[in-house]
C-alpha cells in the first residue's frame, strides 16, 4: 500500500493539478471519527485563490512527496463548514495538548501517521515527542522514529468542537480511567480543556459525582459555581453525604439555600445533619449509612445482607455492627470473618463485645490514632447513649491527615498497561 505519511509533511505540500500545475496549497485533512476505529481521513481542506474550500478524499489521485495531485481539475469553490464527527487533523489537534489514557496526564500533540489501508487513509499513530527541529508547523520532515509513535487509541483529544462532542463522548477512553485521575486532569486544564472533560464525564453522572467527590476544594467550588443551582444538586444529589456537605460548605452563602432545596429529600437530611457537626470532627466526617444487623443474626443471613447493600458505600461493608435494644452498639465483627466462619453462627458469636468507638466531637487526629493503634478500617460514632450515628472510614481520615504540600508533589509513576494497537482495519 506503499510508505506511512505524516500530517506535519502533508501540511508543506503544494495542491497540484492533473498537468502538474500548483493550484494551491494543502491547509488542513479532515477526518471521521468511527467510534472503536481508527479515524478515517475524508477530505482536505485546501487554500484556493485566497479561500478555504472543501476537497472530498476521493479527488485525491496521489500523495506524493513532490505534492498532492488532484484527480479532477473540477474544483467546488464554496466554503468549508465542518460536519457533525469530522476532526481537522492540524487545527483540532497537531500542537495541542492530548490525554495520554494509559498514564492519564496531558501530553501534546506533535505530528500525526496517517497509514494506508483498502478503505482508504486512516490515522493510526500518534508523536509526543518534540521533533529535533522546529520548523514553522510545529516540526515533521526528516527523520521519523517509530519508537516515538504510540497507537491513536491511546489518546483522548479535547476537540472542542460542540457537533462533534456528541460522537467523541460514546466511544470516548476517559471512562477508563479512575475518578481520581480525571480529577487530577481537571485540576491541571485549561478552562477549555476541561470545560470538554466535564461535557464528557457528564454523560456518566455516577463517575462525574466521583470525579467531583476527588477534585481539591478550590477546584470542585471553581468548577460548580459556573453551574446553576439545580446542576449543582444533582451533582451533589449522587455524591457521598460527607462529601456533599464539604461542598455545599465551600458554595458562596447565597447559593447554599437554593441548592439544598433543590436537593432530593433523603440526601438532604444527611447533608443537614452533618452540617450541624464541626467539619474538622469525628461528626463531620462520618458517612451516614452504616451495616447493621441483630446480635442473633447468622452470618449467612448478615452476608446475603451485605451483597444486596448497592447503596452503601464499599469501604463501609468492611464491617458489620451489632445492635441491641434502643440501637445501642454492643458489638463489631469484619465481614472476612464473616466469609470465613460456619453459616450457621451467630454474630455475637463471632463479634468484638467492646468494639472502639468515638463521639462526635472527637478530633480527627485522634480518631486516626485509635485506627492505627487498633488497625481498624473504620470507627463507629455514638451519641451519649452508645446509639450509632454513623461510621468513619480509613480513606476519609487519611484524605483529611495527609499533608497538604504532599497533594501538590507529582504523581507516582503509573505501571505501563498493555499495548492496544490493532490492525488499522480492525473495528
Amino acid at each position: 500500500m506503499g510508505r506511512d505519511l505524516y500530517l506535519a509533511e502533508l501540511l508543506r505540500r503544494p495542491l497540484l493539478g492533473k498537468d502538474g500545475e500548483t493550484v494551491g496549497r494543502l491547509s488542513d485533512v479532515i477526518v471521521r471519527l468511527r467510534g472503536r476505529n481508527y479515524p478515517l481521513v475524508t477530505g482536505l481542506v485546501a487554500r484556493l485563490g485566497g479561500r478555504e474550500v472543501f476537497l472530498p478524499g476521493e479527488q485525491v489521485a496521489s500523495w506524493e512527496a513532490g505534492g498532492i495531485t488532484l484527480a479532477s481539475r473540477r474544483v467546488n469553490l464554496g466554503g468549508f463548514e465542518r460536519r457533525e464527527g469530522e476532526v481537522l487533523l492540524r487545527a483540532d489537534v497537531l500542537g495541542h495538548r492530548v490525554i495520554d489514557v494509559p498514564a492519564a496526564e496531558f501530553v501534546r500533540a506533535y505530528d500525526l501517521v496517517l497509514e494506508r489501508t483498502p478503505e482508504g487513509l486512516v490515522v493510526t499513530g500518534l508523536n509526543t515527542h518534540r521533533p529535533r527541529r522546529l520548523t514553522r508547523l510545529l516540526g515533521g520532515g526528516g527523520e521519523h522514529d517509530r519508537g516515538d509513535w504510540r497507537d491513536w487509541k491511546s489518546f483522548e483529544p479535547l476537540i472542542g468542537h460542540a457537533r462533534s462532542a456528541p460522537v467523541r463522548r460514546v466511544f470516548g477512553r476517559l471512562g477508563r480511567l479512575k475518578p481520581a485521575d480525571i480529577a487530577d486532569l481537571l485540576e491541571e486544564a485549561s478552562r477549555t480543556e476541561s470545560h470538554e472533560i466535564l461535557q464528557t464525564v457528564h454523560s456518566d453522572p455516577e463517575l462525574e459525582a466521583d470525579v467531583f467527590e476527588e477534585l481539591e476544594p478550590d477546584s470542585q467550588i471553581r468548577l460548580l459555581r459556573e453551574r446553576s443551582d439545580a446542576e449543582i444538586a444533582k451533582v451533589i444529589a449522587r455524591m457521598r453525604a460527607d462529601d456533599a456537605t464539604d461542598a455545599v460548605n465551600e458554595l458562596p452563602q447565597a447559593r447554599r439555600q437554593p441548592v439544598l432545596d433543590a436537593l432530593p429529600a433523603r440526601q438532604r437530611v444527611k447533608v443537614l445533619t452533618l452540617m450541624g457537626f464541626n467539619p474538622s470532627s469525628a461528626g463531620g466526617l462520618m458517612a451516614l449509612d452504616v451495616l447493621t444487623a441483630a446480635p442473633g443474626s447468622t452470618a449467612a443471613e448478615v452476608l446475603r445482607e451485605a451483597g444486596g447493600s448497592r447503596a452503601l458505600q464499599p469501604e463501609v461493608l468492611t464491617t458489620v455492627y451489632l445492635t441491641g435494644e434502643g440501637d445501642r452498639l454492643t458489638g463489631a465483627v469484619a465481614l472476612v470473618d464473616l466469609l470465613q466462619a460456619d453459616p450457621a453462627a451467630r454474630l455475637e458469636q463471632l463479634a468484638d463485645a467492646d468494639p472502639v468507638r468515638v463521639v462526635p466531637d472527637t478530633d480527627i487526629e485522634d480518631v486516626a490514632l485509635l485506627m492505627t493503634d487498633y488497625n481498624l478500617l473504620t470507627v463507629p460514632v455514638v451519641d451519649d447513649e452508645d446509639r450509632i450515628l454513623g461510621v468513619i472510614t480509613v480513606d476519609d481520615v487519611l484524605e483529611v491527615i495527609i499533608p497538604s504540600d504532599w497533594r501538590r508533589r507529582g504523581h507516582a509513576p503509573r505501571p505501563p498497561g498493555r499495548p492496544e494497537r490493532e490492525s488499522p482495519a480492525s473495528p
